[in-house]
């Protein structure tokens, strides 16, 4: 049985093919990908747990795969590079991976540093009851059933998720999820949350999203369990 998903973004053939070969020794399910652009559709498409990035890409600078990334993805990426200065490793950090070898690197180190990232990331899932949001794999469950969320949806749910049993006023959820990006008076967020009320209404639990009128929204721990709550 495949172990965890290991996604590598890797151009240099040689490098990914031994790379693959010895992760999968260790029993890891590799995907590999040998553009930037191949590469954010694969994080995309599929579920990596771990991506290994190489920064030297034919056709984006690892830098901005990293940026784009990390606009949908929570993935761990360790970044594997052979540019070693302390500014670049800063860089590399602010702009959002969580870890970095420089090459040439030693294969034990490198199945180290995936072990600690898949250890940290492990212990990020949210479980309230029948819902289970898995913040990695950008992922919502409710009693089993993938609930299928666009990318602001889990935001915003991972945001009421953890304000759980209290209401997050609506200013506050537009800077979480939009930062500050829309006008306070825009309806995007009503739209998204229109939407997310029925695909959990339509998963089983209703009454777990409750709407404040002219406040904000909370979730009600009493609907985990499925006892109903008024919603608005």
């Amino acid at each position: 049985m495949p172990g965890h998903q290991i996604l590598i973004i890797e151009d240099n053939p040689d490098i990914a093919g031994l790379l693959t070969l010895d992760l999968q020794d260790e029993g890891y399910a590799v995907h590999h990908e040998a553009t930037a652009i191949t590469g954010l559709t694969a994080a995309r498409a599929t579920t990596p747990e771990v991506i290994l990035l190489d920064l030297g890409l034919p056709d984006l600078d690892g830098r901005h795969v990293l940026i784009r990334l990390r606009k949908f993805s929570a993935v761990p990426v360790i970044v594997l590079t052979a540019r070693g200065s302390v500014e670049e490793k800063v860089e590399l950090l602010t702009l959002g991976a969580d870890d970095y070898l420089v090459k040439p690197y030693a294969l034990a180190e490198l199945l180290a540093r995936i072990q600690v990232q898949l250890r940290h990331h492990r212990d990020t899932v949210i479980q309230l009851g029948a819902l289970e949001l898995n913040p990695l794999a950008r992922q919502a469950l409710y009693q089993g059933r993938d609930l299928r969320l666009t990318s602001k949806e889990f935001e915003i749910l991972s945001a009421l998720a953890d304000t759980a049993g209290r209401v997050i006023r609506r200013e506050e959820l537009l800077a979480r999820v939009w930062k500050h990006e829309l006008p306070e008076h825009s309806n995007a967020i009503d739209v998204h949350i229109a939407n997310l009320r029925k695909k959990l209404q339509e998963a089983g639990a209703t009454g777990l999203l409750r709407t404040v009128r002219g406040y904000g929204y909370s979730l009600q721990p009493q609907a985990h369990n499925g006892i109903k709550g008024p919603v608005n």
